[in-house]
């Protein structure tokens, strides 16, 4: 499993609604590409314009093969072109030390 963090802040004056409306459709073709798992997204709770969406792939080569598409294109241009500033991304890879979810059961 490989995650993929991209991290940005939401520009000030946006309007929140057309952003919200854009994220809706322009996901759709990560959520659809091959070997995507799950896609979460975060807000600072410090700093609220801060975002932090976190995309899970089965393998690096799905990922890869994404990020090389016209549907990361369509996402990521707009994003730093219209809505986003400082975005920063980040691919993670499985720990040697611990390879595999510790998960508690209560």
């Amino acid at each position: 499993m490989v995650e993929v963090h991209l991290m940005y802040d939401v520009m000030p004056g946006i309007n929140e609604q057309e952003y919200f409306e854009w994220m809706k459709k322009s996901i759709v073709p990560a959520l659809k590409s091959r070997g995507m798992v799950e896609v979460r997204a975060y807000r600072g709770i410090k700093e609220n314009q801060a975002v932090l969406v976190v995309g899970s792939w089965e393998k690096l080569e799905d990922w890869t093969e994404f990020s090389q598409s016209e549907g990361w294109n369509s996402f990521i241009n707009p994003l730093q072109n219209t809505f986003a500033r400082n975005l920063r991304i980040e691919v993670w890879g499985p720990s040697p030390v611990i390879p595999t979810p510790l998960r508690v059961h209560k």
